[in-house]
């Protein structure tokens, strides 16, 4: 059975959640995956003490799993928090708290790959007050994620999950990581392409790669409805995978889906052992 792509990656926060994080790696690697990718695994502490992140990394490289992509602190996830770094106050201190500490740990593991989520509308506060500290923030952030070599991205969600959050279109997401590039000077903010939450959002997909390929850093795949394994909605992830490809994107495409059981049972469809994978 081919995979639908060679370059596919799995998402340890919503994959294998059955398992104890640090059991993950190895599970994605016994399931025939060897890249990875992770929301930050703290989500109540921004920089957690060097055994934990050390413990972390020893269960991804004994696995032979690589990480190729990683959140920056962006609060509860799963949960009612989208991000950090737009929010006043303790919630943007973490963030800039994390940015040293997540930098370090990605680039330890070959990681090239920060994800910056934007973070909720807050009732009474004006939204240029958000825009104007997440814009130092993703600044911040970039020059963090070139000190190790990495590149920022910046994602768009789907308003019908995530009504308060404001970048909800491709559009949005790359005129906000070109912006960040303007003022940094460095090139290194680039869009996150998750097609689960454009096609959600009643985006057209072919559309959206050909035209935001050129300015993609990084993809995610669930499929649409349900945000399942694929093959269990309306899109179809062969196809997608050769339109980027064909548009000229080489990265991976994570697949972040919440599976329906034992997640293993969901991958048997992709690739039935990890010979075929290689």
């Amino acid at each position: 059975m081919p995979l639908p792509d060679p370059r596919l990656a799995l998402n340890l926060s919503l994959l294998f959640t059955e398992l104890p994080l640090l059991e993950r790696p190895a599970a994605a690697a016994a399931a025939g995956f060897d890249a990875v990718e992770l929301w930050w695994p703290w989500p109540d502490d921004p920089a957690p003490p060097p055994a934990e992140l050390t413990a972390l990394r020893a269960a991804l490289t004994d696995a032979g799993t690589r990480l190729v992509g990683l959140n920056l602190y962006a609060g509860r996830l799963p949960g009612p928090d989208r991000g950090a770094l737009s929010l006043p106050g303790p919630a943007s201190d973490r963030f800039r708290a994390n940015l040293p500490v997540a930098a370090d740990f990605a680039a330890s593991l070959g990681c090239t790959a920060l994800n910056a989520l934007y973070g909720n509308r807050l009732p009474g506060l004006a939204p240029g007050v958000q825009d104007a500290l997440a814009l130092e923030n993703l600044v911040l952030a970039a020059r963090a994620a070139h000190r190790v070599g990495a590149r920022l991205l910046v994602e768009a969600l789907n308003s019908a999950e995530s009504p308060d959050y404001p970048l909800v279109t491709a559009d949005a997401a790359v005129a906000l990581a070109e912006r960040v590039n303007a003022v940094t000077g460095l090139g290194n903010t680039a869009f996150l392409m998750d097609l689960y939450h454009l096609a959600r959002g009643g985006a057209d997909l072919d559309d959206v790669i050909d035209r935001h390929t050129a300015a993609t850093g990084h993809v995610q795949f669930a499929d649409c409805p349900g945000r399942g394994a694929p093959g269990t909605g309306a899109l179809d992830l062969a196809a997608l995978a050769a339109r980027l490809r064909a548009n000229g994107y080489e990265g991976w495409i994570a697949l972040e889906y919440r599976p329906s059981g034992r997640t293993a049972d969901g991958l048997t469809r992709l690739i039935p052992c990890r010979e075929e994978a290689r």
